[in-house]
């Protein structure tokens, strides 16, 4: 074996382990680019009745109120959430969610129990859900039946 040959296969390995962590940290920095999700609602939207999905490919987020707390429950862990309830003159309230009991849930004490209390009433709400850099957002109307 020639002078050549030896230090080729002694910087090989070596080679192969920068370029995999190289690798690694690119698909890292990729990862954290800004990126917007529209979600839409699957069939349609009652909060009221706990009937209210929202997805976007494989991430889906639902909705409940019980008692003035808005919960939210998604399939993947998230990293913050704000809601937003918009009236009929369209202003906006928003509403910080925070996490419950794991990055799974998140609530906030809100006013829209009050809001779809009522057969036939439909309220405008937008959400935005930040998961690594992505954020998932949708405006959409709950209909209480």
């Amino acid at each position: 074996m020639n002078k050549h040959t030896k230090i080729a296969i002694i910087i090989a390995p070596i080679l192969a382990i920068l370029g995999f962590a190289a690798t690694d940290m690119y698909s890292e920095y990729k990862a954290s680019d800004k990126r917007v999700f529209v979600m839409q609602v699957q069939d349609s939207c009652d909060i009221k009745a706990q009937k209210c999905i929202l997805q976007s490919n494989e991430f889906l987020l639902s909705f409940t109120d019980n008692k003035g707390e808005t919960v939210i429950n998604t399939t993947y862990p998230l990293d913050t959430a704000t809601l937003f309830l918009v009236d009929a003159n369209d202003n906006v309230t928003s509403y910080p969610l925070g996490m419950n009991s794991s990055p799974y849930y998140w609530k906030a004490q809100t006013n829209l129990g009050s809001l779809i209390a009522q057969p036939g009433t439909v309220q405008k709400i937008r959400i935005i859900a930040n998961i690594k850099g992505g954020s998932y957002i949708s405006e959409f109307d709950s209909i209480t039946q």
